[in-house]
């Protein structure tokens, strides 16, 4: 006779989370780590001998002066070992101590402290508030899920923004990537999702960005209320390319406390592109061999692994809603990067750098767009009047050119008629003020509104 299993419950997850979690931290053994010395530099990477200690370990190089930089390894050929310093290495001389830090898998800070701060790729607060006041600590690498027991995408998200909840509705737990060119208005749109979205909590990782963007961003774009349901990880352009790969990693790990504790979150990921060059920057520096546009295979590899880490959690428990902007270098949409991106995204949303220059905000290309989840989360009528709006905005589109130079006759095409006299209303619909927020609910009325099926 079958005997049931009863279900676990969500503190029963968190409990066994921790424990997989303490298992991880145990580390190496005292007596494998052993203390060497640095024989050569080449670019970023330090080559030191003597050393003993895994991938991933911590160690501390000694200067001159007596100052110590952390340093992690990132790979080995026979005894040599290359390390990846985290700080400044001025004054480093041949044969510095390299002296292994021990303490298991890296972690990042979690906790409801976190809510209303601004930490680096290493978790160090950056706002002058003081000490972090958190309870819990998260492994950076994070723990995979079962996909078989992920929740699935059943929840429509409000995101505040009436062209991507009326044409492009995201659900809990979907992953979207943002792609766009430099200057085209990607960060004023995060901004935008981040104050009117209806998630919990909001978690934002600036990678590899400007530092004076950094700055604006939280000030001028986030302000204070926003920044108060959220945690802001910055590892800018001039962080070492470890720091700001650890930080795409440490905010994906603060994100995944918060959906362990039932939590419905929203991960705003500035760039998926910076981090894959921080890839590439370690990967060279090892010496693996470039691939596709001088990015080697290991950087493909990992951008699944940071992605896949989002999502939904187990039935029953928060989730995970990421948009991850990916720049398109040049405005090309086949970087191979953003190519990559699309094939393990559940949708994009594509800036036109054409519609920014012409003052259309957000500048939101609906043709090129697509999220992949809508089908399962809305309701036949509203996938209706979104395609029938696609359908009008794209056949004026085709035929712009035709009708600014007068060459189009009124009754040729009454499809075409159509559009010609709906098309500066979808215009409107697109187009948002960056400080009025508008609802799930409004962006639907405002579609029925406008198009009648």
């Amino acid at each position: 006779m079958n005997q049931s299993i009863p279900e676990e419950q969500p503190s029963q997850r968190w409990a066994r989370r921790l424990l997989r979690y303490g298992e991880r931290m145990v580390g190496p053994t005292p007596e494998l780590l052993v203390e060497g010395h640095v024989t050569r530099m080449v670019g970023l990477t330090l080559e030191a001998v003597g050393v003993r200690t895994a991938i991933g370990g911590r160690c501390n190089l000694v200067l001159p002066e007596g100052r110590q930089v952390e340093a992690e390894v990132v790979g080995f050929s026979g005894d040599r070992f290359f390390l990846m310093p985290t700080g400044d290495i001025r004054g480093l001389a041949p044969n510095a101590r390299v002296i292994p830090a021990g303490g298991g898998t890296l972690d990042a800070p979690a906790g409801m402290g976190l809510l209303g701060r601004v930490i680096d790729g290493a978790g160090r607060p950056l706002d002058g508030k003081g000490p972090l006041r958190t309870s819990a600590r998260m492994p950076l690498n994070g723990e995979p899920i079962n996909p078989l027991a992920r929740n699935p995408i059943h929840e429509r998200i409000d995101v505040g923004v009436r062209a991507i909840n009326a044409l492009l509705t995201v659900g809990r737990g979907q992953r979207m990537g943002l792609f766009a060119g430099s200057g085209v208005g990607k960060s004023v749109l995060l901004g935008m999702m981040t104050k009117f979205t209806d998630a919990d909590v909001v978690v934002v990782g600036l990678i590899g960005e400007r530092g004076r963007e950094v700055k604006e961003f939280i000030e001028n774009i986030l302000g204070p209320a926003g920044l108060a349901r959220s945690v802001v990880v910055a590892a800018p352009a001039d962080s070492s390319p470890l720091l700001r790969m650890r930080g795409a990693a440490m905010a994906t790990s603060i994100a995944e406390w918060f959906r362990d504790q039932g939590r419905n979150v929203l991960l705003l990921m500035d760039s998926l592109t910076r981090y894959a060059q921080a890839g590439r920057e370690i990967a060279l520096a090892i010496g693996e061999p470039p691939a596709t546009k001088g990015y080697p295979p290991s950087v493909f590899a990992k951008l699944p692994a940071l992605v896949e880490r989002a999502g939904n959690g187990d039935v029953g428990g928060g989730s995970i809603t990421a948009f991850y902007t990916v720049l398109a270098e040049g405005d090309d949409q086949q970087d191979p990067i953003a190519d990559a991106a699309r094939a393990i995204l559940d949708g994009h949303v594509v800036l036109s750098r054409t519609l920014a220059d012409s003052g259309h905000y957000p500048a939101i290309d609906i043709e090129a767009s697509i999220s992949r989840a809508m089908p399962s989360i809305a309701t036949m009528h509203q996938q209706e009047m979104a395609r029938r709006f696609k359908r009008l905005y794209s056949i004026y589109r085709q035929h712009a050119d035709l009708i600014s130079v007068g060459a189009y006759a009124p009754g040729a095409n009454p499809r075409l008629d159509e559009a010609v006299a709906i098309y500066p209303r979808l215009q409107d619909f697109l187009q948002q003020d960056m400080d009025r927020a508008s609802s799930l609910l409004a962006s639907q009325e405002d579609l029925m509104k406008l198009i009648r099926v």
